[in-house]
């Protein structure tokens, strides 16, 4: 599932941190990271625990200096990973989510996405619906606007320059 946690992540954060700055290419690398480490893993692994999430945030705090636009940008990704956490339900499986203060086994776990079978199109369908909603809101029909996401990762309105919120 890709399309699912790429909608759920952006609205998740466009709604409550309401930041116009947010650099939201990083988000979805981190909302799509646990999957796709875990999947060369060949089931749900570390980046479905919280510690990887954890460290992550840790590692982006110690390495970037405070009130400065990288740490910023980087602070994106271990939130799309914890996103992740929540969207795919990983608590819902004790011993990886805690791993490894649980146990240090896997226990070849498979991962979530993978489990949920047809219902994960659903998800998949919700995720699009997501999109396309983020995709109309800031105008990404037009080339300008796209090229404009594409180079700073920040959603701005069609017309005020802002963030749209209701």
């Amino acid at each position: 599932m890709i399309l699912w946690f790429i909608g759920t992540s952006v609205l998740t954060v466009l709604f409550v941190f309401r930041d116009n700055e947010f650099d939201y290419r990083y988000l979805v690398i981190g909302a799509l990271l646990p999957d796709a480490i875990d999947l060369c893993a060949r089931g749900a692994w570390v980046m479905h625990s919280l510690l990887a999430s954890v460290v992550a945030l840790s590692l982006t705090m110690f390495f970037t200096k405070r009130n400065r636009p990288r740490r910023k940008k980087w602070l994106a990704v271990p939130i799309g990973m914890f996103l992740h956490l929540v969207f795919d339900a990983a608590f819902a499986r004790s011993r990886v989510f805690w791993w490894p203060f649980m146990g240090f086994g896997f226990h070849h776990t498979p991962l979530p996405t993978v489990q949920r079978g047809a219902f994960g199109l659903v998800l998949e369908v919700f995720g699009a619906l997501m999109i396309a909603f983020v995709w109309r809101q800031f105008g990404f029909a037009s080339t300008a606007k796209r090229q404009e996401f594409v180079r700073t990762g920040k959603l701005v309105t069609k017309t005020s320059g802002q963030v749209k919120h209701s």
